[in-house]
């Protein structure tokens, strides 16, 4: 899943080649992809793009008085192209959902993709970003300079959830995801089960100081990256998350692994846990 510091490169890549240039056509090819209908994806043609911005995971190209507002989820990506294939896409199974074609030069343009059955990309097209409902809950963005320990502080206090949860929670942080709260946890020395409430002035310290690192890190190693790199780039660049059975890099202890439903989480025993290892009858409430 795309987090902030993808999204963020995201961002950036595309500003650089669509600020300025006018919409010629939007195809949409995922009709359930489409979480707005008035305005509609071709309203966005005849206008300019103006800028890019982003809101927590969320990734929003401004044209006029309009934005186009995409929330990748678990598995969409944009792929651009200088010379996008002739004619209208075809509806089908396959992973295209959205396509904006660029005026001039001809043939340029992106495509938004979700691949895998379940299909969770959603794409707006609002006069107000926050008229989007994921947006207009976010939490403060962690790498705005007003993101202080204070803030962070007052965000954690009372929080009788486990700090995995909690960092993961939009409505708290925008734009940490699983991988990156596992990579900031591990950067801390912390367990993912230790209740946020009961974090002492100095944890919480630390740990807002290593989620602001972890993530402007991210941020460098993805900048100026082809899109088609980024989500290796992402990989390559984690330290626990997805290495299960891997020796960590700090102390070399086995990484161990907990499952859900539908995703996981990793740590280090040794450095987070105190060597013991975590079972999962202990995370029944942890992202709920």
């Amino acid at each position: 899943m795309p987090e902030l510091p993808e999204v963020e490169a995201l961002r950036g890549f595309l500003g650089e080649r669509v600020v300025g240039r006018e919409v010629e056509r939007v195809y949409p090819v995922a009709v359930s992809a489409l979480k707005t209908y008035d305005p509609g994806v071709a309203d966005l043609e005849g206008r300019t793009f103006e800028g890019v911005e982003r809101y927590g995971k969320f990734l929003g190209l401004r044209a006029g008085e309009l934005y186009l507002v995409m929330h990748l989820a678990r598995a969409g990506w944009v792929r651009w192209s200088e010379k996008l294939p002739d004619g209208p896409p075809r509806p089908g199974k396959g992973p295209l959902a959205l396509r904006v074609r660029l005026a001039g030069p001809e043939g340029a343009g992106f495509d938004v993709t979700e691949a895998g059955t379940q299909k969770r990309l959603a794409v707006h097209v609002v006069r107000d970003p926050a008229d989007v409902p994921g947006i207009a809950r976010l939490g403060p963005d962690p790498l705005a300079p007003e993101f202080t320990r204070e803030v962070f502080a007052a965000l954690l206090a009372g929080e009788r959830r486990q700090i995995k949860g909690v960092l993961r929670d939009q409505s708290v942080i925008a734009g940490i995801g699983n991988a990156y709260s596992d990579e900031i946890l591990h950067a801390a020395r912390m367990s993912p089960f230790k209740l946020a409430a009961r974090l002492s002035e100095e944890e919480v310290g630390l740990l807002h100081d290593v989620l602001g690192s972890t993530l402007r890190e991210a941020v460098e190693r993805s900048r100026g990256l082809p899109l088609r790199d980024l989500k290796a780039e992402k990989k390559s660049g984690l330290r626990v998350h997805g290495r299960k059975g891997e020796p960590c890099p700090v102390c070399g202890d086995t990484i161990r692994e907990v499952s859900f439903s539908d995703s996981f989480l990793n740590y280090c025993p040794t450095c987070q846990t105190g060597g013991k290892p975590l079972a999962d009858r202990r995370l029944s409430r942890l992202l709920k």
